[in-house]
C-alpha cells in the first residue's frame, strides 16, 4: 500500500495512489509536497508533521490540528482529504501525513504584484469570509500571514495551518513570540489577553501590505514592533495602557508620544488602482476598524456594503455563511495525556 520517496531532505512513506511527489514548501510544522491523486486524478498537497510525538506539547498540537480540519468546513479554509499514516502499531505510530486540496501560490507570491481593485478586494472578501466562520465556530487562528494564505489562478483563496489556532473560550495566554511579528496585534505584542480580534488586526496588516507594497510594521523583534506600530497609528489612549502590566506599562508611557499619521496619509489616492473611481475612501471606513475593533462584524458590513461590487438589495451575509457552524469542543485545550495516550486518541 506505501512506497518510499525522497522529497527534499526528508524521507516520505505515502500510499501507493499519491505519485510524483514534489517539494512545495516546509516550516517548523512540517514538510508539504505536491502530488497526483491517481484514484481522482485531482493534484494535492500532503503535509508530514514534523515530529508530532516527540513530546506531550507536539502529541497535543497535532491531534488538536487533526480535529480543527476535519471540524471546519468552508470554501475559503483549506479542506482535508485525508489522513493516514505508514505505522502498522500505536507503538510504532510516529509519522503523520494530511492530504489537503493544492493551490497554485501562497499569498506571498502575489501581494506584491500589480492588483487591480476588483482582485485585491475578492481577496480580502475571502480572507474576511473565511476567519469569519472560524470566529463562529470559536476558534481564533492566531498565525495569520500571507504564507498561510493560498490562492489559485482563478483568484480563489483558503486558509492553512491550524497548528497554533486556539479557542474563544481557551485560558491559554499567548506569548509574543508564538505568532509572526509583522502581523501581531498589540494584545500579542505586550502580553495581554486576547480574543478574535487578533486575527482582524493580521488581516488589516495583509490589506495594508497589499496596498502599499511593502510590510506595514516592519519590526526587528517584539519591542521594535510596538515602536513601528505607535509610530505610525500613534501612541494608543490611556486607558488602553492602564491595562498593561505594569512593567510593560512603565516602558510604553516613557516613550515619546507619537501622533502618528491619518489613514488618508498612509493610503493615499495614488496608491490605488486609477481605474478604480472609488479611490481611498471606502478603504479607510474597512482598514481603520481592523485596527480597533474587538468584533469582526463592523469591517465585514464595510466589505460587503462598499469595498467588494457586490448588490446591496442582498442579505449581508453570503448564503454559504448562513449555514449553522459546528463549535469546537473547548474542553480538548484543557485535557491533559501523555504521549501514548495523544496517539491512541
Amino acid at each position: 500500500m506505501f512506497y518510499t520517496a525522497q522529497v527534499g531532505d526528508t524521507i516520505f512513506i505515502v500510499l501507493k495512489r499519491y505519485q510524483n511527489l514534489q517539494p512545495i514548501g516546509s516550516g517548523a510544522q512540517g514538510m508539504v509536497c505536491a502530488a497526483i491523486d491517481t484514484v481522482t486524478g485531482e493534484k494535492v498537497a500532503i503535509k508530514k508533521l514534523s515530529r508530532p510525538f516527540q513530546n506531550v506539547t507536539h502529541a497535543k498540537r497535532a491531534f488538536r490540528e487533526l480535529v480543527l480540519m476535519r471540524m471546519v468546513n468552508h470554501k475559503n479554509i483549506i479542506g482535508l482529504l485525508n489522513v493516514f499514516t505508514p505505522d502498522r502499531t500505536l507503538e510504532q505510530f510516529n509519522d503523520l501525513y494530511l492530504v489537503m486540496e493544492l493551490m497554485d501560490a501562497s499569498l506571498c507570491q502575489v501581494i506584491h504584484m500589480d492588483l487591480d481593485h476588483e482582485r485585491l478586494s475578492y481577496l480580502l472578501y475571502q480572507m474576511l469570509c473565511g476567519v469569519k466562520h472560524l470566529h463562529d465556530a470559536d476558534i481564533i487562528h492566531r498565525d495569520l500571514k500571507p504564507s498561510n494564505i493560498v490562492v489559485k489562478s482563478d483568484c480563489s483563496l483558503k486558509i492553512l495551518d491550524f497548528g497554533l489556532a486556539r479557542t474563544a473560550g481557551s485560558a491559554f495566554m499567548m506569548t509574543p513570540y508564538v505568532v509572526t511579528r509583522y502581523y501581531r496585534a498589540p494584545e500579542v505584542i505586550l502580553g495581554m489577553g486576547y480574543c478574535d480580534n487578533v486575527d482582524v488586526w493580521s488581516i488589516g496588516c495583509i490589506l495594508a501590505e497589499m496596498i502599499r507594497g511593502h510590510v506595514m510594521f516592519p519590526g526587528t523583534d517584539h519591542i521594535d514592533q510596538w515602536n513601528k506600530v505607535t509610530e505610525q497609528l500613534g501612541t494608543p489612549s490611556e486607558s488602553f495602557l492602564n491595562q498593561l502590566q505594569p512593567s510593560v506599562r512603565m516602558y510604553c508611557t516613557r516613550r515619546p508620544k507619537q501622533p502618528g499619521f491619518s489613514f488618508e496619509a498612509l493610503f493615499p489616492d495614488d496608491l490605488f488602482p486609477p481605474e478604480n473611481k472609488l479611490k481611498a475612501n471606502p478603504t479607510y471606513t474597512l482598514i481603520k476598524p481592523m485596527y480597533v475593533t474587538t468584533q469582526i462584524s463592523q469591517p465585514y458590513l464595510s466589505i460587503n456594503q462598499t469595498y467588494v461590487r457586490y448588490d446591496p438589495n442582498k442579505p449581508a451575509r453570503p448564503k454559504h455563511l448562513s449555514n449553522l457552524c459546528t463549535k469546537y469542543d473547548h474542553s480538548i485545550d484543557e485535557q491533559e495525556h501523555s504521549v501514548e495516550e495523544w496517539k491512541s486518541k
